[in-house]
């Protein structure tokens, strides 16, 4: 995953002159212009042969921003052959022209027609609920399903929509930026590890569009606890951050309703699993705080 600049650099071919002296390094011209081309034409014939094979798919498309702000549209297809569940990204494609439905549903046209897929083909699109790509689907008329796991996404953030999870929320998010833009706050995090026994782990982010992440954020803010507590305590700018034995409380009942949730499932274990989250992972146990059986009951977890 390095750029393919990493070729030309100092370091790098010092290292492979040391590894063996008789190795001719290509250049980063060679990648950019021979080998990534060819191995892009590879793959892509490869996957066209094997598409032709393919009466029946399923799609999936969603629109995201690049770093420079660059729109994009992503588009996957889904298939059974050999009896085996397949995927493969068939384009991310720039797309600057307006997001609307009708030049959405142009683009997926056109997206099947270069891959020569079979029109009459696609039994189902799983997309999120923006009113663009649902219009978009409509006047494919195809068959849209919608995203298991953004709706999930959406159902675990109203759950969350109490002023102590907030306050936790908050801590967790704000010790962990202390501890990114310190590196000596990492430091000592280390050693203290080290001294408590606890594993050697760095602490994790929330993004706003995966509620898994939260989940991760807390159950690692919960292992290093301790020795967060030890670093934060000794300077008197992040004492504050300290957590209290209510945030950990809070956070814990977090950790309890949320863990069952974590894994995704393909769309025919949609309504299996809804049935489970009903019937017995969102039920109420026998050690659940208040607020974890809230959470759990949440009526749009529910739904």
């Amino acid at each position: 995953m390095a750029p393919i600049s990493v070729v030309e650099q100092r370091g790098f071919i010092r290292m492979l002159k040391t590894l063996d002296p008789r190795y001719s390094l290509p250049s980063r011209h060679y990648f950019s212009r021979q080998e990534l081309p060819r191995l892009y034409t590879t793959e892509r014939e490869r996957l066209a042969a094997e598409l032709e094979k393919v009466t029946y798919y399923a799609l999936t498309t969603d629109m995201w921003s690049s770093r420079t702000c660059e729109p994009y549209m992503c588009v996957t297809i889904h298939y059974i052959l050999d009896w085996k569940i397949k995927s493969a990204c068939l384009q991310t494609t720039y797309f600057p022209q307006d997001h609307t439905g009708e030049n959405i549903a142009e683009a997926l046209r056109d997206i099947t027609a270069i891959w020569m897929l079979n029109p009459n083909g696609p039994v189902a699109i799983t997309t999120d609920n923006g009113a663009n790509i649902v219009c978009a689907v409509q006047n494919n008329n195809w068959q849209r399903m919608q995203c298991f796991g953004h709706r999930l996404h959406l159902a675990i953030g109203h759950g969350m929509q109490d002023p102590r999870i907030t306050r936790a929320i908050s801590l967790c998010k704000k010790t962990v930026s202390a501890f990114s833009y310190s590196w000596k706050k990492r430091r000592e995090l280390a050693e203290v590890q080290a001294q408590m026994n606890l594993p050697a782990h760095q602490l994790s982010t929330e993004s706003t569009t995966r509620w898994g992440s939260r989940l991760e954020m807390v159950e690692r803010v919960l292992e290093q606890e301790r020795a967060l507590a030890k670093v934060l305590s000794a300077d008197k700018k992040t004492r504050p951050l300290v957590l209290t034995w209510q945030d950990i409380e809070v956070l814990e009942a977090i950790q309890r309703a949320l863990r069952p949730l974590q894994d995704y499932v393909t769309l025919s274990y949609v309504r299996p699993v809804l049935h489970l989250f009903n019937s017995s992972l969102l039920a109420p146990e026998e050690g659940d705080s208040e607020l974890t059986k809230s959470i759990k009951q949440h009526p749009d977890l529910l739904k």
